[in-house]
C-alpha cells in the first residue's frame, strides 16, 4: 500500500456536546454609570491586579466596591451587598 493511500481514522477527544439552552440570571443594566459594581477577587493576584486597574480607570463612573481574599476560599457577600449592588464580579485565580 502507498503512503498516499493511508487512511487514519480517529475519534475526537472532545465528543459531541449537545446544545443547551441559556439564560440570564438577571437583566443587562442599561447604563454603568453611577452603578455599584463589586469586583470580588479570589486566589492569586497575577492577572487580578491589571484587571482592577484596568477596570477602575477605564470605567471612572462606576461606584467600584473592591472585596479581595488570597486564599483559595471566595470573599463572601453580606445580605445588604447583594440587595445593594447591582452587579458583580467574580474573579477568580489559581
Amino acid at each position: 500500500m502507498a503512503e498516499q493511500d493511508r487512511v487514519y481514522k480517529c475519534l475526537n477527544p472532545v465528543g459531541i456536546q449537545m446544545p443547551i439552552k441559556t439564560f440570564p440570571l438577571a437583566s443587562r443594566l442599561d447604563t454603568l454609570d453611577g452603578k455599584e459594581i463589586i469586583l470580588s477577587i479570589t486566589g492569586e493576584p497575577d492577572i487580578t491586579i491589571p484587571l482592577e486597574k484596568k477596570l477602575l480607570s477605564e470605567y471612572p463612573n462606576v461606584n467600584w466596591k473592591v472585596k479581595k481574599t488570597y486564599t483559595t476560599v471566595p470573599v463572601k457577600l453580606s445580605d445588604e451587598e447583594m440587595k445593594t449592588a447591582d452587579a458583580l464580579i467574580q474573579a477568580i485565580c489559581w
